[in-house]
Order: structure tokens, then C-alpha cells, then sequence
């Protein structure tokens, strides 16, 4: 069985009176600003094409204007795409009727949005209850199954609160905890802490990786921000002008940036808290008896080595030995970016 969850294929998104015939263009290499010098349309999105795993966090990044809301706002058809297909499960999400998609939208898939989107003349209670409210449960399971959610974002005793009386983080919370409530499948953030001062955002990041510890849910996370990208994604895609520019896992976008565009993201990133000791490990056995777990990335795995006075560590991947890092590997990664093309350790 696949472990695909959403498919996205061939995805245009152009905005104007004549969209689809402006795909040819695009297709032939007009780009963004020359659709708009030359035939009025705006390009959205540009032969999207990305599969999405179950059960991970996948980060969509790019600068302002290069699409990724728009992209998000495809997967639940809130946008209606100029052509390609949104597949969910293997279903066409594009081909679905009215009552399809209604039913979709209240049972499949979940929003967090930028600007909370709480109602305001509800309670905190009321409104984590609100989409259980429209899958018509009984009351008291509604209730019932928004405490749990509420006890779990840290809002126990703010329940009959408005979204006045909250903080911005806590009324973000309130949006996290109603989405979870309907327990979707599926997760769609939409710069979901961007409007979040740096340490309450950092706080809703931790919230995130606990509970997606213990949920395992598909999210779908939009964001401008590199470092949240590499903290929270297990794999990133990067937009520019409406097309995917590069898609892999946080180390693979570190090691080996696509182009300058890329390569200017990353320039002042902390590489020693993204890159693990696998991804610059070498063959062969260790010297010392010291081990590391292949994810132990190289801020915590350095110290460690220094403070035992060791040049190398095996590491362990379920409990067998599949290489060595030395202190001169783990520096090296941090201190030497790869340009694209150049040759790196195999990602495993």
C-alpha cells in the first residue's frame, strides 16, 4: 500500500479572465512577470507536482508571493485550480461534488489559519466544539471530546473565555485544539505562528511536535520561515514564483541547496542543529567505545565527543553499528555548506 496520503499532479493555478488559455504560455516559458507585462493574468501556481507521506509534517516555504497559501487552499478546494489534479487518499478532490466536498471538509481535513479565525461572540468551548457542532454529534460528546483537546493545548480553566480576553497565542491554541477536535486526517496550517511573538511561537512549535508525537497525523505546514521549516518539517518543499524550486528532507535541503535562491535561505542557518551525525558520517569502525543514535544531531553529539576527550563514535541505527563520525566530520558539516552538484555522504 502506498504510504502517499495527498498527490498533488500538474497543478496551474492562474488568475484572470482566461486562465486556462494562459497555461500554454507557461507552458512554453512565460514567466510570472511577463504573463502580467504581456496578457494581464497573474501565474499562482506553475506545474506543481508533490506527493505528501501519511503520517509526517510537510513544510511548504517561500518568500511572500511565491504561492504557498495559494497551494494550501487547493488541497480543501477553497481556491478551484486552472488544471492538474489534488489526490486525497487516491480520490480526486477536484472531481468531487458539493456534498462530497462538504463531507470531505468536515471529516477528512482540518484548518489552521494565520489570523486564529476564532468567532469572536463564542467561547473558547464553543468554538473548539463548532465543526462537531456541524457533524451534528450529541452535546455531550461534543463536550466532552473538546475538553480533552482544550486540557491538552495547556487552556484548562479558560473555557468560558472569549477570544478577547486571550492572548494571540493562546487564542491560537483555541484554533489548534478545534481542528484537532474533529480528529481529521489531515492537518492544513497555513502560517499557523508567523503572527506569533519569537517565544510564544516557539512554544506552539513544541506543542506541535508533542502532539504529532503521539497523532501521527498528516500536516501540511505553510511558512516563511527557514528555521521553523527545518525545526518542525520532516520533509520541505521551496516555492518560488508559483513552481517548486526544491523538495526533500531538511538535511537534503541543507547539504544541498538547488540553486543561489535556495542557497540564500540557508546561508545563516545553524547547521549543527539540523544536520544529524548520519548525515556526515563515514564507513568504517570506530576507535573509542562512544555511540550515537543516527538522528542525534551535531549540536548535542559534539559536545559529548569533546567533553570525553574522543575523536569518533560509532553510529547505531535499532541497534547495529552502520559507521563512524569523527569530531573532523561533524565540524566540517557545520562548517563547510555544499554547493549544488558537489558530492556529499549518502543520505540514509
Amino acid at each position: 500500500m502506498s504510504n502517499i496520503k495527498v498527490s498533488i499532479k500538474n497543478l496551474y493555478k492562474i488568475f484572470g479572465n482566461n486562465g486556462k488559455a494562459m497555461v500554454q504560455h507557461v507552458e512554453n516559458g512565460c514567466s510570472k512577470t511577463e504573463l502580467l507585462a504581456k496578457h494581464k493574468h497573474v501565474l499562482g501556481l506553475s506545474n506543481v507536482n508533490i506527493d505528501i507521506p501519511a503520517r509526517k509534517i510537510q513544510v511548504i516555504m517561500g518568500l511572500s508571493g511565491s504561492g504557498k497559501s495559494t497551494l494550501i487552499r487547493h488541497l480543501n478546494r477553497l481556491i478551484e485550480p486552472t488544471s492538474g489534479e489534488v489526490l486525497v487518499d487516491g480520490e480526486n478532490v477536484l472531481g468531487m461534488s458539493d456534498d462530497e466536498l462538504r463531507e470531505f471538509r468536515r471529516s477528512k481535513m482540518s484548518m489552521v489559519f494565520q489570523k486564529f479565525a476564532l468567532l469572536p461572540h463564542r467561547t473558547v468551548m464553543d468554538n473548539v466544539c463548532y465543526g462537531l457542532k456541524i457533524k451534528k454529534l450529541p452535546l455531550a460528546e461534543q463536550q466532552e471530546r473538546a475538553q480533552r483537546w482544550i486540557d491538552r493545548v495547556g487552556l484548562t480553566g479558560f473555557e468560558a473565555n472569549y477570544p478577547a480576553q486571550l492572548s494571540g497565542g493562546m487564542q491560537q491554541r483555541v484554533g489548534l485544539a478545534r481542528a484537532l477536535a474533529t480528529d481529521a486526517e489531515i492537518l492544513l496550517m497555513d502560517e499557523a505562528f508567523s503572527a506569533l511573538d519569537p517565544l510564544i511561537r516557539n512554544d506552539m512549535q513544541d506543542i506541535l511536535l508533542d502532539l504529532q508525537e503521539e497523532l501521527h497525523k498528516t500536516i501540511i505546514f505553510i511558512t516563511h520561515d527557514l528555521d521553523e521549516a527545518l525545526r518542525i518539517g520532516d520533509n520541505i518543499v521551496i516555492l518560488r514564483d508559483g513552481a517548486v524550486i526544491q523538495k526533500g528532507s531538511p538535511q537534503e535541503i541543507v547539504l544541498d541547496p538547488a540553486d543561489d535562491y535556495v542557497r540564500d535561505f540557508i546561508k545563516d542557518i545553524n547547521r549543527a542543529r539540523v544536520l544529524d551525525v548520519c548525515a556526515v558520517m563515514e564507513e568504517g569502525s570506530a576507535t573509542s567505545d562512544l555511540q550515537f543514535a543516527h538522528d542525534t544531531i551535531l549540536e548535542e553529539a559534539l559536545p559529548l565527543m569533546s567533553d570525553a576527550g574522543l575523536t569518533d563514535a560509532t553510529v547505531m541505527r535499532d541497534g547495529a553499528a552502520i559507521g563512524m563520525v569523527t569530531l573532523a566530520d561533524m565540524i566540517g558539516g557545520i562548517a563547510r555548506p555544499k554547493g549544488h552538484g558537489q558530492t556529499e555522504t549518502t543520505y540514509r
